[in-house]
């Protein structure tokens, strides 16, 4: 028998495509909690710098939702893949929420810079859907080997998301105006849960990679066949 060679596919492993965006929108939210950044740049800044980071998520969420290979739930679905349509459905619509309650706080800076403080306070809603979304995506990583794309979840994206959601409804509760006073319930907390929930989500999206083909220019690796 004679030998034969051709050559084997190589793959390389790259930044998935929505994580670029993630892991922007994660950047602002984090300069935007930090204090000293908030009295630097200014209220309006600050508002402007969660907005920008806002609909960077939203962008993020929109590829991950639409345009990396999933498809909306069906009959013939399986549960791994129906968890995962609805965590990143859940998490768009979250992001939306966020889009809503940046815009307002940085039309509130603007027109009353003085009273704005900081400009944006974490919203709860938007924080719940975050919640909801790591929960399905749990359910989802369960059963990661049923998934449509193997690197779509992956325990530590998903429990780094998952700490981040978290964070982000503590920072929602410590934001929570009191009736009586009209203070927060901790603005070290609304602080805090935002930077610590950004960090995570930027770490996540550092970590979230895909196997593409190695680029052309390469040398391919060589195996032998057997006839």
């Amino acid at each position: 028998m004679g030998e034969t060679t051709e050559p084997r596919v190589s793959t390389v492993r790259r930044l998935r495509r929505e994580a670029w965006g993630f892991a922007a929108g994660s950047a602002c939210f984090f300069a935007g909690a930090l204090p000293w950044y908030a009295a630097w740049i200014g209220a309006v800044g600050t508002a402007t710098t969660f907005v920008v980071g806002s609909v960077l998520f939203t962008a993020a969420a929109f590829i991950q939702l639409s345009l990396s290979g999933r498809s909306a739930p069906h009959q013939d679905t399986n549960p791994a893949d129906r968890a995962d349509w609805w965590a990143a459905a859940v998490q768009f619509a979250g992001t939306l929420l966020f889009n809503i309650s940046t815009g307002a706080a940085l039309a509130a800076a603007l027109a009353r810079p003085d009273l704005a403080g900081a400009g944006w306070k974490p919203d709860a809603w938007g924080s719940l859907a975050f919640l909801v979304s790591s929960t399905l995506a749990v359910i989802a990583t369960k059963d990661r080997g049923t998934l449509w794309d193997l690197d779509a979840r992956t325990w530590h994206g998903t429990w780094l998301n998952a700490a981040g959601s978290v964070a982000f409804a503590a920072s929602a509760l410590g934001a929570y105006v009191l009736r009586a006073s009209g203070d927060l319930v901790s603005e070290l907390w609304a602080n805090l849960g935002t930077a610590l929930g950004a960090l995570c989500f930027f770490t996540a999206a550092l970590l979230s990679r895909r196997s593409i083909p190695k680029p052309e220019g390469t040398e391919p690796q060589i195996r032998t066949i057997s006839e």
